[in-house]
């Protein structure tokens, strides 16, 4: 299993569905995921997408800078993607921002497990 291939195809992925419509994203998530955004807590697909979706902007563009990936577990049933980069909202200024995967094997394929998201700023 190439690790950092499957960081970088999901990063890929997960970012251009953000871009292009932040509903996308539900398929990626389960009724047991979590996401901490901006230090508060959201669980479930739904409770996950409906934040998401209702975030103040209609436009976002994100630029990777860095992103790293290590297995989670010692099968490889679970991946930490660590993903650093500037996202620009409305055509605004860019802004830092990080944000951390845990992605959980189900069959062949992975789906989020635990999400953290975080601006950087000062």
């Amino acid at each position: 299993m190439d690790i950092t291939a499957i960081a970088k195809n999901f990063t890929e992925f997960y970012y251009s569905q953000f871009a292009a419509g932040r509903q996308n994203l539900a398929p990626l998530y389960r009724p047991h995921s979590m996401l901490t955004w901006e230090g508060k807590q959201f669980q479930g697909g739904s409770n996950i997408v409906q934040h998401l979706t209702e975030l103040p902007f209609e436009k976002v563009a994100h630029k990777i800078s860095t992103f790293d990936a290590q297995p989670s577990s010692l099968d490889m049933s679970t991946l930490l993607i660590n993903v650093t980069g500037l996202l620009r909202v409305d055509g605004d200024q860019e802004l830092q921002f990080s944000q951390v995967f845990v992605l959980a094997k189900e069959g062949e394929s992975f789906y989020v497990l635990n999400d953290m998201f975080r601006l950087n700023l000062g």
